[in-house]
């Protein structure tokens, strides 16, 4: 009988979340084999299929399960001109300062931070005064240099000539694909007021200094969504959107006890928004943003309107009424999400004394919800039926893989760690009964059911 043990206290740090990930296929960094490329990671087998699983949950809670939103996959390379209309272009930017011996480069708010110093609010004088005031010290011991502003986008040339209108950037966002595409969809879509429009993509930011594994990356995926509503419902539709991005988080996964709404005051917004909630998460390495909720207002359709010299309104077809949308923007990185999902479900427990690492994922969301292997693999019988019931099972439920390799007691394991919910087991007494061993990830308890009830069984647990 097996004795199971939880072990209610976890000392998590990002080491043990970055070696699980690199040791059971979920993240490498980039260009690893070349010493690899800083805040730029790699997805491995395992990562990819859970990233793609969240990106799916995301879709169905903000697009799919509504009658109110589309989707949209907007190029990557934006040129110039809308993103100076948005106010990227000379505003997309991070307090800079260097060692003045090693000339290394370091976020001017990151060191403050470090020091015990709140830098909200703080212009780049007050930055440069205050290190000075306190005597500041890069990480290497030196002096650094007055704090100036740095551009985090990434430029490129478009062509063979290299002229003004031959440069374009690789996008820092991807919200401005949507805005830039709303007289496309609203001639071909003809939505209704209000509605929403949700995109996941790349997007690309110079990072000064990335850190905290896949926190804050250089390339990084996003889960945009802007919900185009009449200016006076703006109050009413924040709360409303409050409460989904609460709700998804939570049918997610997230660690409750670890996210924090914070409510950011006017000298901390970003210069387009009217209010902005900060859903934080507890991460191992301190509080910080995961989930992003702000209004806009009308301040990206009236920007691409007067650069575009295009009319970005709307009519009422009921009253007549023309107006500019307002925008609410519920926003999330895939990388964050994930990071955060992957915190949140890391258990360690103890089972007949030996101590073991599991994720506890949501079965939709797990790599793979079934693993199925034969006790033994130099038994004929016992693989033929292991591979059957692999062969119906995937048919059916898809996210099913076969596992033969190493004894069951390292399958369990390494199945555990990448949150498989379910090992199904073919063994000496299969022959006999045709019956299977079922084995539950998180209790480590096990069941015997028949082989023609396998389907039935994991609908049923399934849809739990």
């Amino acid at each position: 009988m097996v004795r199971y043990t939880t072990c209610m206290s976890i000392d998590l740090s990002m080491e043990k979340i970055q070696t699980l990930c690199k040791n059971r296929g979920f993240i490498f960094q980039s260009g690893e084999l070349y010493g690899g490329m800083a805040g730029i990671y790699d997805y491995g087998p395992l990562g990819t299929l859970l990233k793609n699983n969240i990106k799916k949950a995301w879709t169905d809670k903000f697009v799919m399960n509504r009658n109110d939103s589309f989707l949209l996959d907007s190029a990557i390379l934006m040129g110039e001109a809308p993103l100076t209309a948005s106010g990227h272009v000379g505003g997309f930017s991070d307090p800079l300062t260097t060692d003045l011996v090693t000339n290394k480069r370091y976020r001017a708010d990151h060191i403050l931070e470090e020091h015990g110093h709140s830098p909200l609010g703080l212009s780049l004088d007050e930055m440069t005064a205050l290190i000075s005031k306190e005597q500041i010290l890069s990480p290497d011991g030196n002096k650094l240099s007055e704090v100036k502003q740095f551009n985090l986008m990434l430029e490129t040339k478009l062509g063979a000539n290299e002229d003004s209108q031959s440069k374009a950037y690789l996008r820092p966002e991807t919200a401005q694909g949507i805005f830039i595409n709303y007289k496309n969809i609203t001639d071909s879509m003809h939505p209704k007021i209000p509605f929403g429009v949700g995109q996941i993509g790349k997007a690309y930011r110079n990072e000064i200094t990335p850190r905290n594994f896949i926190f804050r990356l250089r390339e990084l995926e996003q889960l945009e969504y802007e919900y185009f509503i009449h200016p006076d419902q703006w109050e009413e539709q924040f709360e409303y959107w409050k409460d989904e991005v609460q709700e998804f988080l939570i049918e997610l996964g997230i660690d409750a006890s670890r996210l924090h709404a914070v409510e950011i005051g006017p000298e901390d917004r970003a210069h387009y928004s009217k209010r902005t909630i900060d859903f934080e998460f507890t991460y191992p390495f301190g509080q910080k943003e995961l989930f992003g909720l702000a209004y806009r207002g009308d301040y990206d359709l009236k920007k691409h309107s007067e650069a575009s010299k295009t009319k970005l309104q709307y009519v009422d077809p009921y009253t007549g009424e023309v107006y500019i949308p307002h925008v609410i923007e519920p926003s999330v990185g895939v990388d964050r999400l994930m990071l955060a999902l992957l915190v949140s479900s890391y258990v360690e427990d103890e089972i007949d004394g030996n101590s073991r690492t599991y994720l506890k994922l949501d079965p939709n969301l797990a790599p793979y919800t079934i693993a199925i292997s034969p006790l033994v693999k130099n038994k004929e019988d016992i693989v033929t039926l292991a591979q059957e019931v692999f062969g119906a099972l995937k048919y059916e439920f898809k996210s099913v893989v076969y596992d033969d390799n190493g004894n069951i007691g390292k399958r369990y394991r390494r199945q555990d760690e990448i949150g498989t919910p379910f090992c199904i087991v073919v063994d000496y007494d299969s022959l006999e009964d045709n019956t299977v061993s079922i084995r539950f990830r998180d209790t480590a308890q096990q069941e015997r059911v028949a082989v023609d009830k396998l389907s039935a069984f994991f609908k049923q647990h399934l849809e739990k």
